[in-house]
């Protein structure tokens, strides 16, 4: 009962920031190719549909001259036939630089299709994201206060006008309303006011329908439990009424809880991050059983409270990220394999090198300058073997470089990045593709030519201010490495 009731305050928690892809994390982030043109992409989503999408720009490539930019859905009729694009802002003090803002007139999987424009040709890159009501606008005080008034003035000023017209608007010019005439212009005024009173309560009834009807289709995760029995964890997913509302509905090819497409080969990547210290965190892959239910067998687990942070994309490109807890008994589980990995990350606070068990260190390369809450950064890491040389056997991870998770010591924010920034590769892959109807596609990395280098770098901004602590995996050989770096944002 205890544990059932530290996972609806989490949930609870994190309701009013939650995004889609990311617990806590809202803005999309992106380090992408638009043709010759490198380009750094920040989409700070609406909370509310239709809203304004946000998008920043930042060109790594000199000569860039325009960039459009415009929102397709990811997958149906709509997504082959774009209307024309905004053209963004260029910054007057940095013409690398490119702004503007996008209607999102409904919910479902999206992609923002970027035209990039200048002195080496045309380039197009498409930014997916997941567009979603995610709570309510509530309006300010003092403008309900000031509106409330001017209804009142509208009202009784209504309700004058029609007394008068019943009391003097027949009379003669100069003639004065008699008793009569007043008890008339009287009367008519109780009607109005009962007619005009009977007319705001309809219509106050209409307003409190409208906004139940908007709440019922605000965003709600996949519920998720967990439970271990002899070594093995168990997963179950649960449709909380939103995969089946009209929001959910009308996106093209959703189904449900078993319309899930692998992304890097695995159809859930699950965090399990034992609180409050994070100091042991592993990156695991259950397999599906049936529709719903994922299981796994526990690697050696020492004892704890642990959080769940389940990763998942549904075939139309929608990304989730599932909570739960679950505590857990010390174990002598199966020796870590294939693409799982995790790492015990001692004392309070870790520093800009992180030495790993088997002599090697991993490091954290970043200048003085502190970290601001949703500035854009990108968070470079790179791996040194025990003569603090760069390894000879670099690997890619699960096709990249390297993987990484970013954490609020709170428990408020999750968010797992790739090289390429805050979307889901399933999603990416999709977006670029020409047919959006085609079921998802794994990123096959391209051959490289000599060894792989040793540094990897995250497009990121911290959300919110505050404590965070980051997740880092290199591979070397068959060795997957965790770094474990702490960091604060002002």
């Amino acid at each position: 009962m205890a544990s059932r009731i530290r996972r609806i305050a989490v949930l609870l928690a994190g309701f009013a920031f939650v995004l889609a892809a990311h617990i806590g994390s809202p803005d999309v982030y992106l380090d992408g190719q638009a043709g010759p043109y490198r380009l750094f992409v920040t989409v700070r989503t609406p909370t509310v549909i239709p809203g304004i999408a946000e998008i920043q720009i930042r060109s790594e490539t000199p000569g860039l001259r325009s960039i459009g930019a415009v929102p397709l859905p990811m997958t149906g009729p709509g997504a082959k036939f774009a209307p024309v694009a905004d053209k963004l802002n260029v910054s007057r003090e940095d013409p690398q630089y490119f702004t503007g803002s996008l209607w999102m007139m409904a919910p479902g999987s999206w992609q923002v299709k970027i035209t990039a424009d200048g002195l080496q040709g045309r380039g197009t890159l498409a930014v997916p994201f997941p567009s979603v009501a995610l709570t309510t606008r509530k309006m300010q005080a003092g403008l309900g206060a000031m509106l409330g008034l001017l209804g009142a003035f509208l009202l009784f000023g209504m309700v004058a006008i029609v007394g008068a017209s019943v009391r003097e608007a027949k009379l003669p010019a100069g003639v004065s309303a008699n008793g009569t005439h007043k008890q008339k212009g009287r009367i008519a005024m109780g009607a109005a006011f009962a007619i005009f009173l009977l007319v705001v309560w309809f219509g106050t009834r209409w307003w409190t329908s409208e906004d139940s009807s908007y709440k019922e289709e605000l965003y709600k995760p996949l519920d998720i439990q967990a439970q271990a029995r002899a070594g093995v964890l168990t997963l179950k997913l649960h449709d909380p009424g939103w995969l089946n509302s009209r929001v959910w509905s009308a996106m093209p090819v959703a189904r449900s809880v078993d319309d899930l497409i692998p992304d890097h080969n695995h159809l859930m990547h699950l965090y399990l991050i034992r609180q409050p210290a994070l100091d042991v965190v592993f990156h695991l892959h259950p397999d599906l059983i049936e529709g719903g239910e994922f299981r796994l067998k526990l690697p050696s687990v020492p004892e704890g409270d642990y959080k769940l942070y389940a990763d998942i994309v549904h075939r139309n490109g929608f990304p989730e990220t599932l909570v739960t807890s679950i505590h857990l008994p010390a174990s002598h589980g199966r020796a870590l394999a294939g693409d799982d990995a995790g790492a015990t990350a001692e004392g309070s606070e870790m520093s800009s090198q992180f030495p790993l068990p088997d002599g090697y260190r991993m490091e954290w390369i970043h200048g003085p300058k502190p970290l601001r809450a949703r500035a854009p950064e990108q968070f470079q890491f790179r791996l040194l073997d025990a003569q603090g040389r760069a390894p000879n056997d670099m690997a890619l991870y699960m096709e990249m470089l390297g993987h990484a998770a970013f954490v609020k010591t709170d428990g408020t924010v999750f968010a797992h990045i790739h090289p390429t920034g805050s979307v889901s590769m399933a999603a990416f892959m999709k977006a670029q593709t020409a047919d959006s109807g085609m079921p998802g596609m794994d990123m096959d990395h391209p051959a490289m030519n000599g060894a792989l280098p040793n540094e990897v770098s995250f497009p990121y901004g911290l959300p919110t201010p505050g404590k965070y602590r980051i997740f880092v995996q290199m591979k070397h050989g068959n060795t997957i490495e965790t770094g474990v770096f702490d960091t604060v944002a002002e």
